[in-house]
C-alpha cells in the first residue's frame, strides 16, 4: 500500500471537484460529437454514413493507453500526469476544431484520445490513494455524477451548436474548461507515485495493443476503408496472431500487463467475454441514432440531440434500481433476461420509419436507455465482484480496456453494416437509405441476442457470496 500523506484541508475540499471537472469533460466529449456528424461531413465533404473513424479513433487510442496509465503515473508522478492528460485533451480539441479534412481530424482525436486515456484512470488513482478507505465511497460517488450528466446535455448541447453556431465549438468549448482544470491541477492535486517500482510489460504492452489495433482496422476495412476482403482477413489473422502470443507470453512472465490467472475466476471470464459481445449491439446505439434521425428521418441536428433525452435520463434513472433488482434476481437471471432484451429493443428500432409516432420513438429510447444502463452496471459489477484484493486492479484495468475496445469495434461494426447496406440501394437489396439502417439496427439486435448465451454460463450463486463492490466501473 502507497504512503498516504495527509491532506491538507483546501486540497481536500477541493481535489474531488478537479477530478469531478476532468471526468465531465471527457463524457461530455464522447456524446457531444454523435449528433454533429452529419454536419461535420458536409464541411469536409464526406460521406455522413462513413465518418465513425473520428469516433474509432479516439476509443481506441483510450484502450491502447489505458493499460499504461498506472505505471506512467507511478514513474511520473500523478500531478504531471493529471495536468499534461488535460492539456493533452484540450489541444487535441483545439486541433480537431482546425480540421480541414477527416483525416487531420482523426488526427487531432488520436491526440485527444492520449489526453482522454490518462484522465480516468489517474483521476482514480489520485482518489484511491489520496483518501483513506472509509472516505471512498462517498468521494467516488460524487465524481462520478458529472460523468452522468455528460450524456444527458451532450447530445443536445451538440445538436444546438450544430444549428444555432459551427460544429467547430462542440470542441472549442473545451479549452475554457481546460484551462481551469490545468491551473486547479497545479494547485490542488498532490504529486502521489506507488513505493513499489514495477518493471512495465513493454513488450506485452506492444503484442496486445498491436491486436487491438490490427483488429479494429480490420473490421474498418469493411467499412469506410473499402480494404478487399483478402487484406482485412490478413489484418484479423494478424490480430488473432499477437494475442494469442501475447496470451501464451504471460502465462510464464513475471508482473505481465495481465495475468491469464485472472480468468480462472469464473465470473471475472464471464463478465470479460460477456462485456465485450454486448457492448458490441449496444456501443453502436449513440453512434446509429443520431445517424438515423438526420440521415434517414430528416431531424434537424438540435431535434435529433433532444431525441437523445430520455435515452440519457432513463439511463441515469436506472442506475438506482439495478442494485435491488440484482440482490432480488441474482446476476444470470438479471443479465441473461437484460441481454436479449437489449438485442430485441435493438432490432425493434429496426421498425422506425417517417410513420412512426414521435412520442413511440422517444418511449423506444428510454426503454433502449433503461436496459443498456441495467446492462453496464451488472456486467461490470460481476466481472470484479469475486476478484481478490492482489487481482482488483488488473482485473479492472483488463475491463477498462475492453469496455472501450468493444465499443469501438461495435462503431466500426454497426459502420462496416451500415456501409454494406446502403451500397445495395437500388442494386436489387434495399430501397432506401432507412432500410439500410433498418436491417443494420435488426442485425446489431441479434448479435446483442447472442452474448446471452454467454451470461447463461453463470451459476445461480455467482456473485452472491462475495461482498459488495465499492465502486462500479461505467462506460
Amino acid at each position: 500500500m502507497p504512503n498516504r500523506p495527509p491532506l491538507d484541508a483546501i486540497t481536500a475540499r477541493w481535489l474531488p471537484w478537479v477530478v469531478a471537472i476532468a471526468f465531465f469533460m471527457q463524457s461530455l466529449d464522447g456524446t457531444i460529437l454523435n449528433t454533429a456528424l452529419p454536419a461535420m461531413a458536409r464541411d469536409l465533404a464526406e460521406d455522413p454514413l462513413r465518418m465513425q473513424g473520428v469516433i474509432i479513433a479516439y476509443m481506441l487510442t483510450v484502450a491502447l493507453l489505458i493499460p499504461a496509465s498506472g505505471w506512467i503515473a507511478d514513474r511520473f508522478g500523478t500531478k504531471k500526469i493529471f495536468f499534461g492528460a488535460i492539456l493533452l485533451f484540450s489541444l487535441g480539441s483545439l486541433l480537431c476544431a482546425l480540421s480541414s479534412s477527416l483525416s487531420m481530424l482523426i488526427g487531432a482525436r488520436v491526440i485527444q484520445g492520449l489526453g482522454g486515456a490518462l484522465m480516468l484512470p489517474v483521476g482514480r488513482l489520485v482518489v484511491l490513494r489520496a483518501y483513506p478507505r472509509s472516505e471512498l465511497v462517498r468521494i467516488m460517488g460524487f465524481i462520478t455524477i458529472p460523468g452522468l450528466l455528460g450524456p444527458l446535455i451532450g447530445p443536445t448541447m451538440g445538436g444546438w451548436m450544430v444549428e444555432y453556431l459551427t460544429w467547430h465549438w462542440i470542441f472549442l468549448i473545451n479549452l475554457p474548461v481546460g484551462v481551469i482544470g490545468c491551473y486547479a491541477v497545479w494547485k490542488f492535486i498532490p504529486d502521489l507515485r506507488g513505493t513499489e517500482r514495477t518493471r512495465f510489460d513493454s513488450l506485452g504492452f506492444l503484442l496486445f495493443g498491436a491486436a487491438m489495433v490490427l483488429i479494429t482496422i480490420a473490421m474498418e476495412g469493411l467499412g469506410e476503408l473499402h480494404l478487399p476482403h483478402l487484406r482485412v482477413m490478413l489484418l484479423l489473422f494478424g490480430g488473432m496472431a499477437c494475442l494469442a502470443a501475447y496470451w501464451l507470453r504471460a502465462g510464464h512472465i513475471e508482473n505481465p500487463l495481465f495475468a491469464p490467472s485472472l480468468f480462472k475466476t469464473r465470473t471475472f471470464a464471464v463478465g470479460i467475454l460477456g462485456n465485450l459481445f454486448a457492448r458490441l449491439g449496444s456501443g453502436a446505439l449513440p453512434f446509429l441514432v443520431p445517424l438515423l434521425l438526420q440521415v434517414a428521418l430528416g431531424y434537424s441536428p438540435s431535434q435529433a440531440g433532444m431525441s437523445m433525452l430520455p435515452l440519457a435520463a432513463a439511463a441515469m434513472v436506472a442506475k438506482w434500481g439495478a442494485r435491488p433488482l440484482i440482490e432480488r434476481l441474482g446476476y444470470r437471471i438479471v443479465l441473461t433476461g437484460n441481454t436479449l432484451l437489449l438485442g430485441i429493443m435493438l432490432a425493434s428500432m429496426g421498425l422506425v420509419s417517417e410513420q412512426t409516432p414521435y412520442w413511440l420513438l422517444l418511449c423506444l429510447l428510454a426503454v433502449l436507455g433503461a436496459i443498456n444502463s441495467l446492462q453496464f452496471t451488472a456486467m461490470n459489477t460481476v466481472t470484479l465482484i469475486d476478484l481478490d484484493d492482489a487481482s482488483a486492479s488488473s482485473g479492472n484495468s483488463l475491463l477498462s480496456v475492453v469496455a472501450q475496445l468493444s465499443l469501438s469495434l461495435g462503431v466500426a461494426c454497426a459502420g462496416a453494416l451500415l456501409g454494406g447496406f446502403t451500397a445495395e440501394v437500388g442494386n436489387d437489396g434495399v430501397e432506401t437509405v432507412l432500410g439500410a439502417f433498418q436491417l443494420t439496427f435488426v442485425t446489431v439486435g441479434i448479435m446483442a441476442m447472442l452474448a446471452a448465451t454467454i451470461f447463461s454460463q453463470l451459476s445461480k450463486e455467482d456473485g452472491r457470496r462475495a461482498k459488495r463492490r465499492e465502486e462500479h466501473i461505467e462506460h
